[in-house]
């Protein structure tokens, strides 16, 4: 490993720390942005190209100082995710950072074993998927039919890694670094006991990692044949929604008119009245599956920082448990009334 200021890193297979088996050296990082998309990330994220690694080394050190036993990597690729994320800001970015892992360690259910091989069922119902194309921002589309989800196959927790690992996959990319994605959720067929599986706990945990444990720029999400039930679903999250990322939220019901002023025709398939063929959910498929390699290190197996526990790691922004639980726990009979 080079550089005086770096502090152990462990595989993160290994389950503890203290066992102190060492990665090989970090890569040397290139930049794979385009003049347009340099430009671009120092407008809207503060990076400047010419200060970039030395940011990347500065929240290096701070995680070296700060939580020496975290376990993340620090290669300056991985490590400038959480700084893009953050418009470089050093205090947030490791913040995100800290939020990120976890995340991963206190929620077993999601986190562990957690590779595309062991989502494959849910890959091959179509839940969710990614678009071909990038629409004119340069952004992902992510695509996610919870009708295809039949609650007697496996529980909800199995379409969260799934969306959990695209992410992973997508966030890879140095241009969606930048550019960040879209989500198109299309809720048509959605019953009142599918959404009964969204309950306080999947959806706070959920909002949680979205929010502030994941180093991706979500700029909209557009919301397509949702039922009436949604409306009360989506009543009752709000708050617990940051104001910005509630003003990405878009809900065009059965019109495919207001979808096409978000998402242009050309890029959607023809199921929402696009003109770039049938949906396929293939292609991602092979590219997600054929993607093992990349998720061998299991971060979640990791040990938590001694001397700090989950809920001190966590930022102020995530929505106290109690508060959120009992602002949840009238769901379902609002749900009923929606329905």
């Amino acid at each position: 490993m080079s550089g005086d200021s770096d502090c152990t890193r462990t595989s993160p297979s290994a389950g503890s720390p203290s066992d102190n088996e060492l990665l090989p050296d970090r890569p040397k990082y290139v930049c794979t942005l385009s003049p347009d998309l340099v430009t671009k990330a120092r407008e809207e994220l503060q990076e400047k190209p010419e200060w970039r690694l030395r940011d990347v080394q500065a929240l290096r050190d701070m995680v070296c100082k700060d939580y020496p036993s975290l376990g993340t990597c620090l290669d300056d690729a991985f490590l400038l995710r959480f700084l893009r994320a953050r418009k470089f800001d050093y205090d947030r970015a490791l913040q995100l950072l800290v939020n990120y892992h976890t995340c991963r360690r206190t929620w077993p259910e999601v986190f562990s074993n957690l590779k595309p091989s062991a989502i494959k069922p849910v890959l091959e119902s179509g839940f969710v998927t990614v678009l071909p194309h990038r629409d004119p921002q340069g952004r992902h589309v992510v695509c996610i039919r919870p009708d295809r989800w039949t609650p007697s196959n496996y529980p909800i927790t199995e379409n969260i890694r799934a969306i959990y690992l695209t992410l992973e996959k997508l966030i890879q990319s140095e241009e969606t670094q930048v550019n960040g994605i879209v989500i198109l959720a299309d809720y048509k067929g959605v019953s009142l006991s599918k959404a009964s599986h969204f309950g306080p706990f999947v959806a706070k945990k959920v909002i949680g990692i979205l929010q502030d444990g994941f180093p991706i720029r979500i700029k909209a999400v557009n919301i397509i044949n949702e039922p009436r039930i949604f409306k009360g679903i989506f009543a009752i999250i709000k708050p617990f929604l940051k104001e910005k990322i509630a003003n990405r939220f878009f809900l065009h019901g059965c019109d495919l008119n207001s979808l096409h002023q978000n998402i242009p025709p050309v890029i959607l398939p023809e199921e929402y009245g696009g003109t770039a063929g049938k949906l396929d959910i293939s292609a991602w498929n092979e590219l997600l599956l054929a993607s093992e390699e990349d998720f061998l290190y299991d971060f979640s197996e990791l040990v938590l920082p001694c001397d700090s526990s989950p809920h001190e790691l966590l930022v102020s922004g995530d929505a106290d448990e109690k508060q959120c639980d009992d602002s949840l726990r009238g769901m379902k009979p609002q749900l009923y009334y929606c329905y």
